[in-house]
């Protein structure tokens, strides 16, 4: 007997793998937005109240000057021409009368040949176009000291002007100043040999004096 033929066993199909559920994609978190900060407004600086104009402080009144007083008589003997120059200003503008006597015998720092060099070279400075109309330059003892006084006041001010009419200086002592007396400003005297100083009068004879 022929034997059945074992029947065939039915193909199976290969199990398909069930496919990964798909994850639901997450939408990115949103990150929140700062809260715009109240822009806070700038302080306003107080204005500084303003001050107070103080009225100007009154000038007290200048005492009149009495012009029949007694004036300071200097002896300009053996004193130094710009230390004199400057204490004289300084009593003019207190209000005093100054006489200077003695101009010629006043002195000046410095070696005779450049003293004299350097004044001659100061008398050349002149106008070309008008030398009439100046600048005039002192060759006398008197008008170079009284010149050298003027220079340190404030003559463009009336206090200046005033201060240098109270000024009086002389060649010599006259004779209605010899009753009067005379002083000495003992901080103006030359301390050293006279060989170092120029006397006013030295230099006037050198620039056209006499």
């Amino acid at each position: 007997m022929a034997k059945p033929k074992p029947s065939a066993k039915p193909k199976s199909e290969p199990a398909t793998k069930p496919k990964p559920s798909a994850k639901p994609k997450s939408e990115p978190a949103t990150k929140p937005k700062p809260s715009a900060k109240p822009k806070s407004e700038p302080a306003t600086k107080p204005k500084p109240s303003a001050k107070l104009k103080s009225e100007p402080a009154a000038k007290p009144e200048e005492k009149p000057i009495d012009k029949t007083s007694r004036p300071l008589v200097i002896d300009g003997t053996d004193h130094i021409a710009g230390r004199l120059s400057s204490n004289v200003a300084k009593l003019l503008l207190q209000g005093n009368r100054v006489t200077v006597v003695n101009s010629e015998k006043i002195m000046i720092s410095g070696r005779k040949k450049s003293i004299v060099g350097e004044y001659k070279q100061f008398l050349k400075i002149a106008s070309i176009n008008q030398p009439k109309h100046g600048p005039f330059h002192p060759r006398k003892p008197d008008t170079i000291i009284s010149r050298m006084i003027r220079g340190m006041l404030p003559r463009d001010k009336p206090s200046g002007k005033a201060a240098l009419s109270r000024l009086r200086v002389y060649i010599g002592v006259p004779k209605d100043v010899k009753p009067l007396g005379k002083i000495q400003l003992e901080k103006t005297k030359i301390r050293k040999s006279s060989a170092l100083y120029t006397s006013v009068g030295e230099l006037g004879r050198y620039v056209g004096w006499h």
